[in-house]
């Protein structure tokens, strides 16, 4: 505990400068923010926030105060008629966490995937004093405080997700911004422990002789297919799993149709995101010797991992997913861990609630974690 609260020192120096004002009750706090903005702050002074662009509320609703909220986008409140639509039966624990406020506040902009640009009136009309933005342009953000003519902080995800800095730096962030700096080391400590508990299980594992992994359909939700996939996935790489591609390349990206057949055969476990079932399933129909020479497929060893990438990452399922994918293919070394109960203790520190049976009820999850028997799911 100790050398991760020595490390939250450092990086909290590096991103803050603090420096009193002569009138002010509380110290100003000068902060850089994920586009490299200096920013001046008033550490928990703000009442009034807004929170704008792909996972910008999911953040500030693991860290901030749920009362200061006053507004959402529209695809945040589910009471609404017409607004988007496409998450509605995928995974967002920070929505289902919070629907009935959500649904009760007035509109900052409709969000989603189809509106790419902040919607000015809407925020203003909202009346905020401070906005955390996932508009990651820094001409944005600036735009918009000058518009507005209030602090904007804008945070980012980075690109390996639950274990990336960048995620880090941005819950320090919040917390530094809303005065919630304890709350803020107590989840990325949390997200520390229970990587270091997935590694202390596989540290010993014969990777070279493990079974041959292969990860399907990642990337955004309802866009992807069984060519989606990543070499160097980060879930894999923390739980030291053999990943069958071998393309020196990083990130989530497409494959071809000849690479996945040229692998096929040696896919020993088939993990499927399910953002990408429903795209899969027409593709079947179309081929359904689609998946004829993969091995995994074959031998009924296809797996269904929660989809996650759902107007952005959802961090909880993250990491429950690696815990899933881990116990997969390493039964042996998770025996004692029951992966319905993972989920609900991960919600439970993300977001305060048990929600397990919330996930798995929606459409989209299919029933939750599970082995699948390809013959039938796919009918």
């Amino acid at each position: 505990m100790k050398k991760i609260l020595s490390l939250l020192l450092i990086l909290m120096f590096s991103l803050t400068i603090a420096s009193c004002t002569e009138n002010d009750d509380k110290a100003a706090l000068n902060i850089i923010d994920m586009t490299g903005r200096n920013i001046q702050v008033k550490a928990g002074e703000y009442k009034r926030v807004v929170c704008i662009g792909a996972g910008a509320l999911r953040l500030y609703a693991y860290i901030g105060d749920m009362d200061l909220l006053v507004g959402v986008e529209d695809i945040e409140n589910e009471s609404l008629t017409n607004r988007p639509k496409m998450f509605d039966q995928a995974p967002r624990p920070y929505v289902m966490a919070n629907s009935e406020l959500f649904n009760s506040l007035p509109s900052c902009g409709v969000g989603g995937p189809n509106n790419q640009s902040p919607e000015m009136e809407k925020i203003l009309a909202c009346n905020p004093d401070i906005i955390i933005s996932e508009y990651t342009d820094k001409n944005v953000a600036e735009a918009i405080s000058n518009a507005i003519g209030v602090p904007v902080v804008t945070l980012s995800y980075g690109t390996q997700g639950v274990f990336d800095d960048r995620l880090k730096q941005s819950l320090i962030i919040l917390g530094l911004v809303f005065d919630k700096t304890e709350r803020a080391n107590e989840l990325i400590s949390f997200i520390q422990d229970e990587r270091k508990a997935i590694e202390k299980r596989v540290k010993d594992v014969d990777k070279e002789n493990a079974p041959k992994v292969y990860i399907a359909g990642l990337g955004n939700w309802g866009t992807t297919n069984h060519l989606m996939t990543s070499s160097h996935y980060a879930l894999f790489e923390v739980a030291n799993i053999n990943n069958v591609l071998d393309i020196e390349r990083n990130g989530i990206y497409a494959i071809d149709k000849e690479k996945f057949e040229s692998i096929a055969s040696d896919i020993d476990i088939m993990i499927l995101d399910a953002a990408s079932i429903k795209n899969i399933k027409p593709l079947l129909k179309e081929d359904p010797d689609l998946f004829i020479n993969c091995k995994a497929w074959n031998n009924n060893q296809v797996y269904l991992q929660m989809a996650y990438n759902v107007y952005y990452t959802n961090i909880e399922i993250a990491l429950a997913n690696a815990w899933f994918n881990a116990k997969v293919v390493y039964p042996e070394c998770f025996e004692d861990i029951e992966i319905t109960q993972k989920l609900d203790e991960i919600t439970n520190a993300f977001l305060g609630k048990n929600l397990s049976v919330n996930i798995y009820q929606l459409a989209n999850s299919f029933g939750g974690y599970q082995q699948i028997d390809v013959n039938e799911f796919f009918k």
